[in-house]
């Protein structure tokens, strides 16, 4: 194969597809909370949390949707945590998301190994399969690029949309983008800032978590320690690259999964040519250089990292 088959090969496609999903929920949720007016840093550990929980209600017994559920629940109780802390008590966004992503990943950490004191090597669930679509997935290279992933892989792309509708044409969506933008011409029409900043970090959070999910029971079959390695914070700088909207949020993350996909073939192509850790900061590298082309021009909600108390004037 050489490196024009590399984009003309289904296999590049779908693998993208595959990278891209975690990544979508995660800036997702993201997207959702700072539009509240609220950063959640504790991202990289809720992903984890819900790796680790989703995975653990599969190995105990339960099904693989009981699995994604419990652990969209989990990453709502730590958005409620974050939500104590920044948007009732008004304490630093930074601070506390830090300390929410030590607090998750420890604990998951912790709650793996008292239910698996012995395990040497991370043991395997039965794991989401593909789901092929009638006819579509028949189709020759759009098949199996694109129609022959698992539910969870189609529910990421189906979020976006999702999103949108709920962002800009409800009223909880408007809600929730006053909060981030103007929270206190939102009291003033008799809504609760503080209740519609708590629901959008509850709700961001559990999308995260299950993004975190995904990894244990949709793209792998176990949970182990570090697998999340940093997608939460690609995700922060995801709905960064996309200027807080939902749909440049899922091409940063196709861009991002492309670039993911294309280093791991890449380094097979090279062979020892190019040392393989050039290939492997690559993503990270054009992630940066991204973020920094598209902030010239961003524009974020004005109330975000800005902590809300009735009566104030911002």
């Amino acid at each position: 194969m050489d490196w024009l088959e590399l984009f003309i090969s289904a296999g590049f496609w779908a693998a993208m597809m595959r990278i891209a999903a975690p990544l979508i929920f995660g800036t997702i949720g993201e997207l959702i909370c700072e539009r509240a007016g609220v950063l959640n840093l504790g991202i990289e550990g809720i992903m984890t949390m819900g790796a680790m929980v989703g995975w653990m209600w599969v190995f105990q017994g339960g099904t693989l949707w009981g699995g994604v559920m419990f652990a969209a629940f989990i990453g709502a109780m730590f958005g409620l945590l974050h939500a104590i802390f920044v948007v009732h008590l008004g304490l630093s966004q930074h601070v506390s998301g830090i300390g929410i992503t030590m607090l998750a990943s420890s604990l998951s950490y912790f709650v793996f190994r008292m239910f698996l004191p012995d395990s040497t090597t991370p043991p395997k669930i039965t794991a989401f399969k593909p789901l092929e679509i009638p006819y579509l997935s028949k189709i020759p290279f759009f098949g199996e690029a694109f129609f022959s992933h698992t539910a969870l892989t189609y529910l990421a792309v189906a979020i976006v949309p999702v999103a949108i509708y709920m962002l800009y044409k409800t009223p909880v969506g408007r809600a929730v983008r006053m909060a981030g933008e103007n929270p206190v011409a939102l009291e003033a029409q008799g809504i609760n800032v503080l209740m519609i900043r708590t629901g959008a970090v509850m709700v961001g959070s559990a999308i995260m978590a299950v993004g975190g999910a995904y990894l244990t029971i949709s793209a792998f079959d176990a949970f182990f320690f570090g697998m999340i390695n940093g997608r939460g914070w690609i995700c922060v700088a995801l709905v960064i690259f996309a200027s807080w909207k939902p749909g440049r949020a899922l091409f940063g993350a196709l861009l991002f999964a492309g670039i993911d996909a294309f280093q791991v073939r890449a380094q097979q192509l090279a062979g020892g040519a190019i040392p393989y850790q050039f290939f492997l900061m690559l993503p990270y590298i054009l992630s940066i250089a991204a973020m920094i082309i598209m902030s010239k021009r961003m524009v974020y909600p004005k109330a975000l990292l800005v902590p809300f108390r009735r009566g104030d004037r911002i």
